[in-house]
């Protein structure tokens, strides 16, 4: 009997441990409904806008050649626009992610007009290593929007799929 009772406790105390590590990537949020993400590049700021006003803000990285909109695969900038959130990536390559709806119809067509691909795949996502601050390097993303992982366990855990995003120049 008591040899039973000491597997229970210490099974018990495992499974504790267990989810105790996946709270630390999955947040739960504070409440507030984030009705629309507004993106400012040149500043690099990201606000979470909930219906009585700014719910966070977050200094943000942007892709390698920062200035301009994202017209073509590789060239390392990040869009400009009016986009939506259209998924959430719980395994990503960068912590954590949520991915913008680029490239719109308006993007596809330039690209084709000119012989190539317009690149996609744009996140909002964590650090490209556990325990790296990606602001250590501010713009280092092939045109996605980095955040540090902590900041984007709590993005992921307000932001849902169809929020709109507008990102500024």
């Amino acid at each position: 009997m008591n040899t039973r009772i000491l597997r229970r406790a210490f099974l018990s105390g495992g499974l504790a441990a267990v989810l105790s590590g996946c709270a630390s990537t999955f947040r739960s949020d504070n409440g507030a409904e984030v009705i629309r993400l507004r993106m400012y590049k040149a500043q690099r700021f990201l606000i979470l806008d909930g219906a009585d006003g700014i719910v966070r803000s977050y200094p943000i990285g942007l892709g390698f050649a920062p200035e301009g909109h994202k017209q073509f695969e590789g060239d390392g900038r990040t869009p400009e626009g009016s986009y939506t959130i259209d998924r959430r990536n719980p395994n990503s390559l960068f912590h954590l992610s949520i991915g913008i709806s680029y490239p719109n119809e308006a993007d596809i067509a330039f690209a084709e007009a000119q012989g190539r691909p317009p690149g996609g795949d744009i996140f909002v996502h964590g650090g490209p290593r556990r325990g790296i601050d990606p602001m250590n390097k501010r713009d280092w993303t092939a045109g996605c929007i980095a955040v540090s992982d902590r900041q984007i366990e709590e993005i992921y855990a307000m932001v849902r799929i169809g929020t709109p995003i507008d990102i500024y120049a």
